[in-house]
């Protein structure tokens, strides 16, 4: 059903979460995350990771990871996201 309406790879996401009971869902694409929470998982995804690693002070800075993202992988952050989650993290 999951392979219906999503990538491979969400849907393989969601099906381990799923059969792990995991207590969170990694995914980003926003029919992922609706699917996901739809079955009742808690879902973050990679900015939620990098704001819990700012706070923590795993890491000293979400920007240039958000920009590392940009321009490696094509990440897209809109930039009212990116300005909420700077300055969640202190970084605005």
């Amino acid at each position: 059903m999951l392979l219906a309406q999503l990538h491979r790879g969400e849907a393989e996401a969601i099906a381990l979460a799923a059969e792990r009971r995991a207590d969170i869902t990694l995914i980003d694409e926003q029919e992922g995350r609706a699917l996901a929470a739809q079955a009742g998982q808690t879902v973050t995804g990679v900015i939620g990771v990098l704001l819990r690693a700012k706070l923590s002070g795993a890491i000293p800075a979400m920007k240039p990871e958000i920009e590392a993202l940009r321009s490696k992988a094509r990440f897209f952050l809109s930039a009212s996201l990116e300005k909420s989650v700077l300055e969640s993290a202190g970084e605005a």
